[in-house]
């Protein structure tokens, strides 16, 4: 079991929970983004087809387009941090570049805006990314961090949740008025902005723990990062892969029978359970040993891909829906931790950078996958070989165990 030393729980005494007030804050910051956010994007299709008469075409280059960028953004922004030996600027460069693009989709008269738009949020996303989860492992001990990933994570995916529920009945309120919708979505952002700005102070930086990383090269640096960090790293790639893409959960409910009006239902149920079971799951992560609970968490990512490949019924399917937010909420907040543990400290920014863009490109690799193997074996035979992943993600979460003495513990 993980014990907190003195010193950290003085550090860390400012709230109920054990956390520091600036984690806490980050929380909100992240709940009130992607409230404004999730808003948005709910009814960008519809927005995009039905309002500006763009194609699926235009729509599927330009999300395509958008997480590219994000996904490069990050590996360049946690690398920045670390050569700069600060956090905060960049996430609050990342978060006022975000909510700065909210009103340009209300303003959009064209698709060229929109793509602005979404390009300028996504690079806002992929600024933020890898300085602020950096910042956390800066701001908690060892001992904290699984909880302290796993209440960002969980108030996250309640602005998820949240942002569409406020986009229909704002829709409903506003009787379809989507402009309109989007400028009230901007509140939300704005206020992500001022919290952050106010409540969430970088703490003091040891000199040389920080500076290490400004004399090198990119190549010399990742090579300090042990080999317990890419079997981490390995085991997250593997493993978003495995849960292939969310659209396909919901393909495989409407394939079974579900109506399309009630589809929503399956991102509210995954999300429902993600956000309550994340911080429980991080406080977990704080007590036993990380490896062995990440290799549970890719157990019920294999159980979920399990039941929608077999699933004959549409309650045994979102049982399994059910399934991937319990994965979500034992493994998101807990590979974040465990990034953190197994780089050095001065790496930490490259380190998430890595991280958060192996996720983007596995993003990818999921939809390609899922897409390919539809065509090709079917729904039952896609997720049988999201499984096979899944399990091959396992062994290599048991695999991680950082050595006594190694980068694994650095506060």
């Amino acid at each position: 079991m993980r014990r907190t030393s003195p010193a950290s729980g003085r550090a860390a005494a400012a709230t109920g929970t054990g956390l520091p007030r600036a984690v806490w804050a980050l929380g909100l910051v992240s709940l009130l983004m992607d409230t404004s956010s999730e808003a948005i994007h709910a009814l960008l299709p519809v927005f995009m087809v039905g309002v500006l008469g763009a194609g699926t075409v235009a729509l599927g280059a330009i999300e395509g387009l958008a997480e590219a960028v994000a996904s490069l953004t990050k590996l360049l922004s946690g690398r920045l941090a670390d050569r700069l030996a600060r956090r905060k600027p960049l996430v609050l460069l990342g978060y006022g570049l975000a909510a700065a693009t909210k009103p340009l989709f209300a303003m959009a008269g064209g698709l060229g805006t929109v793509l602005l738009a979404r390009l300028l949020d996504r690079i806002g996303k992929g600024i933020r990314g890898a300085p602020r989860d950096a910042l956390i492992a800066d701001l908690v001990p060892p001992a904290l961090r699984g909880r302290a990933y796993g209440l960002r994570q969980a108030l996250d995916t309640v602005g998820a949740v949240a942002g569409p529920l406020l986009a229909s009945g704002l829709m409903l309120l506003l009787m379809g008025d989507i402009r309109s919708v989007y400028l009230l979505a901007t509140v939300p952002a704005i206020l992500s902005v001022l919290v952050l700005a106010r409540f969430v102070h970088e703490p003091p930086h040891p000199g040389p723990a920080r500076t290490a990383a400004r004399n090198g090269d990119l190549r010399a640096d990742l090579g300090r990062l042990p080999p317990v960090f890419w079997l981490v790293l390995a085991a997250a790639g593997l493993g978003l892969v495995a849960r292939l893409v969310e659209a396909f959960l919901i393909l495989r409910l409407y394939d079974l029978g579900l109506g399309a009006g009630w589809t929503p239902l399956v991102l509210v149920a995954m999300n429902g359970v993600y956000a309550l079971c994340a911080y429980p799951f991080g406080v977990l992560a704080d007590r036993l040993s990380r490896p062995v609970l990440l290799a549970l968490a890719f157990g019920l990512l294999i159980a979920a891909d399990l039941g929608l490949a077999l699933a004959a019924t549409i309650a045994v399917a979102f049982l399994a829906v059910g399934l991937y937010g319990l994965h979500l909420a034992a493994s998101q907040g807990l590979l974040a931790a465990m990034v953190a543990d197994t780089a050095p400290a001065d790496l930490r920014g490259t380190a998430f950078g890595l991280y958060h863009a192996t996720a983007g490109l596995a993003s990818l690799a999921a939809g390609l996958l899922a897409g390919g193997g539809w065509a090709l074996v079917g729904a039952e035979g896609t997720f049988l070989l999201a499984a096979a992943l899944a399990l091959l993600a396992l062994l290599l979460a048991l695999a991680a165990r950082p050595r006594s003495g190694g980068a694994a513990g650095q506060a």
